[in-house]
């Protein structure tokens, strides 16, 4: 089993929603993530998300996991879960996952594992 777990302020997320608006999203997000999306507090913690699955996995986000390659869902519920691309499936298989998201105090956390 592995953690990985990603913290980032919010503010941050809303300078960069702010500058770039949809480009920034759609660098990041899918478009079913983009439907999810309502505030900046939720945008921050699909990125936290992203960064401790890409960490859970030991690679971080770059060449071999990116943004596009993680997608976070939420169940009927509204719990956070999230799915690989064939690709990182196919580089990174695993047997079980879980995802955890909050957010207070200005920051969004993610904490994530992955069991082998």
């Amino acid at each position: 089993m592995k953690v990985g777990t990603d913290i980032i302020q919010i503010a941050r997320i809303s300078k960069l929603r702010k500058r770039f608006g949809k480009d920034f999203e759609q660098r990041i997000l899918s478009p079913r993530e983009i439907e999810l999306v309502h505030s900046d507090e939720t945008l921050a913690g699909f990125w936290a998300a992203k960064e401790a699955v890409a960490k859970a996995f030991g690679c971080g986000i770059g060449a071999q996991m990116g943004f596009h390659d993680i997608e976070i869902r939420k169940t009927d519920k509204g719990a956070p879960y999230f799915s690989l691309s064939d690709k990182a499936k196919a580089n990174y298989p695993y047997r079980d996952t879980s995802l955890s998201i909050s957010h207070d105090g200005g920051f969004a956390i993610a904490v994530v594992a992955v069991i082998f």
